[in-house]
């Protein structure tokens, strides 16, 4: 018999992004999952086994699918996979390892459930590992896993699996990752990656994929308060109506609701959802609204609950992961792009960087961001924004810093303070 859980289980979808520093052993993980969850078609296997030097096949041509990244051996963009199991559908974002493609994992994580982190048992916690652990915390990723792989070299020692679980653990609880797991594994052999190990009888949890499987993955967007940025203007017989994806929340017809940033209040007459009037829509749907009042209201506009507003401000201080070659200093014009808003902004400031290579302490005053660095950026806008904190919103508590000239994407950025809802 199916259990309500075991069902609720197989229709979950968890999206999750995996990290590493190069010959940590990461492609192989990745094909180690696939292959023994059995997510490969047989042709792929086939084409893998003929490619492999040896008898059995290596996984980690499952993923290097690129011409450059077999040559070069390393991963150099984002490359997404899909599987699934009986109990959950995944999507993995595969990010490079080299510490030049750091801000690839920004991509990868920004809307991960959870990171996986690998580590060589042989090296420990090294300076991109706790790089990693940053952008994982910057962009608060819920769940991070710590796999220590290639254990069969280090003879399964428990003792060395201890040491390193023991220092990510502080350190990435040190950047305020709210959960973390640690599993020893050998991806190569197949311990504890589907299959528990035979060589580990001291560990006791999980294998990778029992923890994918069960791990939450309930961002509830309805239960944040409700936001709407105006992506479109639909006029119609007369009739004005303000369509985009609600970001968060649910949003009910007669609720009283402002506009930002003019702050314009009026109730919500009725709402559209697939050409349906309902009563009320809830995130991620995508609506059309229409006001009790003719309001000045067009694209980059936030429409939210007049009870519960984010913080309207030009002064903004940011989390941020710089993204381009360009450096990034004070006194560097940009136009901040912030759900479908964009408004000229200037850097104030650059107080601080992260120094992973300082096991992650600030550097006061670098004086520039450069491509990769981590650090805390102070921004003043041409015009107010609508910010909620990251904690309490990933949509509307992020947003990118963007090249004025030639529309270069910059800096990717969360906020840091604000008025909590």
């Amino acid at each position: 018999m199916t259990t309500a859980t075991e069902h609720r289980s197989a229709t979950t979808l968890l999206r999750f992004a995996t990290a590493g520093s190069v010959d940590d052993g990461k492609s192989t993980l990745v094909g180690r999952l696939l292959y023994d969850s059995k997510s490969i078609l047989s042709d792929q296997l086939d084409a893998v086994r003929r490619a492999s030097m040896g008898d059995a096949p290596d996984l980690a041509l499952l993923t290097d699918g690129l011409r450059a990244e077999r040559e070069q051996g390393i991963t150099i963009d984002v490359a997404y996979r899909y599987f699934a199991t009986t109990r959950r559908r995944f999507i993995l974002a595969d990010t490079p390892g080299h510490v030049q493609y750091t801000r690839n994992m920004v991509t990868g994580a920004s809307t991960a459930d959870l990171a996986l982190v690998l580590v060589d048992a042989r090296n420990g916690v090294v300076e991109q590992t706790r790089r990693h652990a940053a952008v994982a915390a910057l962009l608060r990723v819920p769940h991070v896993t710590l796999a220590v792989n290639k254990m069969d070299l280090v003879g399964y020692k428990e003792q060395v699996f201890a040491a390193i679980a023991e220092e990510f653990t502080a350190y990435a609880g040190e950047l305020g990752v709210p959960e973390i797991t640690t599993i020893p594994i050998s991806a190569l052999a197949g311990d504890n990656v589907v299959e528990p190990s035979p060589h580990m009888n001291w560990y006791g949890g999980p294998t990778i994929l029992e923890h994918l499987e069960a791990v939450s993955a309930d961002e509830d967007l309805g239960a944040a308060p409700a936001r709407l940025p105006v992506q479109y203007v639909i006029r119609h017989e007369g009739v004005r109506r303000y369509a985009g994806r609600i970001a968060a929340g649910i949003l009910r017809v007669g609720e009283q609701v402002t506009v930002l940033p003019s702050g314009h209040t009026t109730t919500i007459a009725a709402i559209d959802a697939l050409g349906q009037d309902v009563p009320a829509a809830r995130a991620p749907q995508s609506v059309a609204l229409r006001l009790a009042d003719e309001l000045d209201v067009s694209r980059g506009d936030l429409i939210a609950p007049t009870s519960r507003l984010p913080h309207l401000t030009q002064d903004i201080t940011a989390t941020v992961c710089h993204l381009h070659e360009r450096p990034l200093t004070p006194g560097s014009r940009v136009l901040i792009k912030h759900t479908t808003r964009t408004v000229k902004a200037i850097v104030k400031d650059i107080p601080y960087a992260i120094d992973p290579g300082r096991g992650g302490g600030p550097v006061r005053a670098p004086g520039a961001l450069h491509v990769n660095d981590l650090g805390t950026v102070v921004l003043r806008s041409a015009q107010p924004l609508p910010l909620d904190p990251y904690a309490a919103s990933r949509h509307t508590g992020s947003f990118l810093l963007i090249a004025p000239d030639d529309g270069a994407t910059l800096t990717a950025c969360t906020t840091t303070e604000g008025t909590e809802p």
